[in-house]
């Protein structure tokens, strides 16, 4: 069982990254950019020449690793956890290459009940590593299926507060967005070498078909979305973007992007996999 106090307490200490720009254009690579080599617009995300950085690479630079299974000590039952949300807060543009420096911590662990799961919530802290300027926050939301009932009916902490819904006007902006059939095994070279995304049979021993892609995989595909339809393609508008992951995809498959304007600065948006019909995820953004 979980360990409230000691799990509430962790801390990553922190974690240096060096990363250039030949991986700022493998992340960009390993969410479908550069698919078509004669668009300017994918270019810029893939190419040295005028490389820009997208704003979602913050939520894998300096990442604390795998400590939720190695530190055995906090009782997390991390072959059931699931990634529920993801958000990213974006306080100076990112280098297309550079030295980083992150620290985590959990901030919040709610208890949903017995059989229920718990809910818990890590932030990342992302700076400069010679300056100390602070690049970005960025928040990750785990559904952790086998822990609920930690705290013995107190709860743990409070929930937070939920996304809002998406609208449900006819969208501004509609985006079909191909998923390459290898895109998993090339986003797993941006950090995350869990074999669920690249072996067939640890994929079909957790109930799935065939190797899944990456839930940050198809959050940074939203991201790249919002910025291309209501960001006139330029990464530093984006200040926030936060989207609850809803089902798994399967690379190869086609993802529907749907986005509202819903304030001068604020876009609601959801993904959709085309062939099956089902909600990937559904998010917001603020732009400026």
């Amino acid at each position: 069982m979980i360990d409230y106090d000691k799990t509430k307490a962790w801390r990553s200490g922190e974690v240096h990254h060096a990363f250039t720009t030949r991986d700022t254009i493998l992340y960009a690579l390993g969410l479908g950019l550069g698919s078509d080599p004669m668009d300017a617009r994918q270019l810029r995300y893939v190419y040295e020449k005028e490389l820009v950085a997208l704003p979602t690479i913050a939520a894998v630079l300096a990442s604390p690793g795998a400590w939720m299974r190695e530190r055995t000590e906090l009782g997390i039952d991390f072959l059931r956890l699931v990634h529920g949300e993801q958000g990213v807060e974006i306080h100076q543009p990112l280098p297309v290459s550079g030295r980083v420096m992150g620290e985590s911590r959990v901030t919040r662990l709610v208890d949903k009940g017995e059989g229920k799961g718990a809910v818990m919530h890590v932030e990342k802290i992302l700076k400069d590593a010679a300056s100390g300027t602070l690049l970005a926050t960025a928040e990750q939301v785990l559904f952790l299926r086998g822990d609920g009932g930690f705290s013995g009916g107190t709860g743990g902490d409070a929930p937070a507060a939920a996304l809002p819904s998406v609208p449900e006007s006819a969208p501004e902006a509609v985006l079909d967005i191909p998923t390459r059939p290898e895109a998993a095994l090339i986003y797993r070279l941006s950090g995350d070498m869990n074999p669920l995304h690249a072996d067939p049979v640890i994929a079909a021993k957790a109930g799935f078909a065939k190797p899944i892609l990456h839930g940050l995989a198809t959050w940074g595909i939203a991201g790249r979305a919002v910025v291309q339809l209501f960001g006139e393609n330029e990464p530093s508008r984006m200040r926030r973007i936060r989207a609850r992951l809803t089902s798994p995809v399967y690379p190869g498959e086609v993802l529907r992007f749907h986005g509202w304007r819903v304030a001068h600065d604020e876009v609601a948006f959801t993904l959709s996999v085309k062939e099956r019909g089902v909600a990937a995820l559904y998010g917001c953004a603020y732009l400026v």
